[in-house]
């Protein structure tokens, strides 16, 4: 594994994980500046898109969801506090990012599990992301919490796209078993 790892709140994702360091102010600093500069390499370098990650169970997602942030300080509790994190590197990432070049955003729709992150979460996040310049919503699943009981099964996650895209008004993608057109 790797040494030291960090998250939101100091729970390991499972027994046989490691415990992870609780993120401080200066990390949450240096992870957001992190993003904007390789938006900024890949601009460089040019591409025409760029996608945030903040699914799967990765860090941005931890932070998301209020199974894996316990936090008590202006990062954690509320909706409003849970996705301040995603939303200032969205922000630092679209000040280097052209206007005129697609910003999209990976999140997982929910984690399957009562208490955690909804659709619902993911429509409200949507609409902030939507104000904030991001063009497409990239719809997933789960990755942040053990035993999540998914219903896997042709385009399962295609209504989570469908129904961020109708609420908040934003582009949608998703993905996960789309075999078909339809």
């Amino acid at each position: 594994g790797w040494s030291p790892i960090v998250a939101p709140s100091p729970l390991p994702f499972d027994q046989e994980y490691q415990t992870p360091q609780e993120l401080d102010g200066a990390g949450i600093v240096r992870v957001s500046e992190a993003f904007a500069t390789a938006a900024r390499r890949a601009l460089q370098a040019g591409a025409k898109v760029v996608e945030i990650h903040a699914a799967h169970g990765y860090l941005l997602h931890s932070f998301l969801s209020p199974l894996s942030n316990r936090r008590a300080d202006e990062y954690g509790g509320s909706f409003a506090n849970r996705i301040r994190f995603l939303c200032e590197i969205v922000e630092a990432v679209r000040g280097v990012w052209p206007e005129t070049y697609p910003l999209f955003v990976r999140i997982s729709a929910t984690d399957w599990v009562e208490q955690g992150w909804t659709i619902e979460d993911s429509v409200g996040l949507a609409k902030k992301l939507k104000s904030l310049g991001v063009d497409l919503v990239d719809c997933s699943s789960g990755g942040n919490v053990p035993g999540a009981k998914i219903p896997i099964g042709p385009g399962y996650q295609v209504r989570f796209a469908e129904k961020i895209r109708r609420k908040a008004g934003i582009a949608t993608g998703a993905v996960g078993m789309i075999t078909a057109p339809e």
